[in-house]
């Protein structure tokens, strides 16, 4: 398969204007962007042909250019990542089997997520749209309690079947806990990977779909696909004793420099 990732980034975003060129300090007290961070982390990954940053923004162009990234830029209608990437595809003609979108806002993605997601995707032909998805940790769980507590709307979870088709994406805790329960260390609840892939004929079908009631409420451009009864498998990726979080909201910028000072 020839695999090509792209990296959206967006400077509007509502929750944090300008969160691609948010700094993070490093624990030797160098600073770099949040979408350096994330390009570092998605060239780590193998079996990609090529990676590209796509964003509208001429600020985030420079910035990534500067660090050397390829760089493509896109329409400033497109709405979501996915559409993003589909508007990439089809405006500079990229030949590819396989679109992997890594979220510009996940600079703790091991280079395994990206590996065993195209992985999966080569195992079973039938299958069109993927994500991975990530058993929380007592920290990560931490951490979706904390911001839903604060009212602040944070990482995404994942409900899926037997057969590891998603069922729901929620920006909500699911499934519910009863908090007496919380204390366990098997608690089904999977963290959402901002990771996807695509066969370019899903990403063509996205584009001919009007944005969902469910997309629009949780704002999770994922939702587009269930709601049209399109299956996205999920692929269950193991941490290996990383902590993943990505950079939702200002407060997340200690929670990532943290977990890069322990790396």
């Amino acid at each position: 398969m020839k695999t090509v990732i792209l990296i959206p980034a967006r400077y509007a975003s509502t929750r944090y204007p300008g969160k691609p060129l948010a700094m993070l300090t490093l624990p030797d007290g160098t600073r770099k962007s949040l979408i350096q961070l994330t390009w570092e982390a998605a060239m780590r990954a193998s079996g990609a042909d090529a990676v590209h940053v796509v964003t509208d923004d001429d600020r985030i162009r420079e910035a990534a250019e500067a660090f050397g990234a390829s760089v493509l830029m896109t329409s400033s209608d497109c709405r979501n990542g996915t559409e993003r990437c589909a508007d990439a595809l089809a405006r500079h003609d990229i030949e590819a089997d396989l679109i992997v979108n890594v979220q510009g806002d996940a600079p703790l993605t091991p280079p395994w997520f990206v590996e065993d997601l195209i992985a999966a995707m080569a195992a079973d032909p039938a299958a069109d749209v993927a994500t991975p998805v990530l058993h929380c940790d007592a920290r990560s769980y931490a951490n979706f309690i904390e911001d839903r507590q604060a009212g602040r709307v944070g990482g995404t979870t994942a409900v899926f079947a037997a057969n590891q088709h998603a069922m729901y994406f929620s920006k909500e805790v699911l499934p519910y806990i009863d908090p007496q329960e919380r204390g366990r260390g098997d608690l089904p609840v999977y963290h959402h990977v901002g990771i996807y892939a695509y066969r370019p004929s899903a990403l063509a079908a996205y584009m001919s779909w009007p944005v969902g009631r469910m997309e629009a409420l949780e704002g999770l451009e994922q939702l587009r696909f269930l709601e049209n009864g399109h299956a996205v498998r999920c692929v269950i990726v193991e941490g290996r004793g990383r902590v993943f979080w990505e950079l939702n909201n200002p407060a997340d910028v200690a929670r990532i420099e943290a977990v890069l000072g322990e790396m």
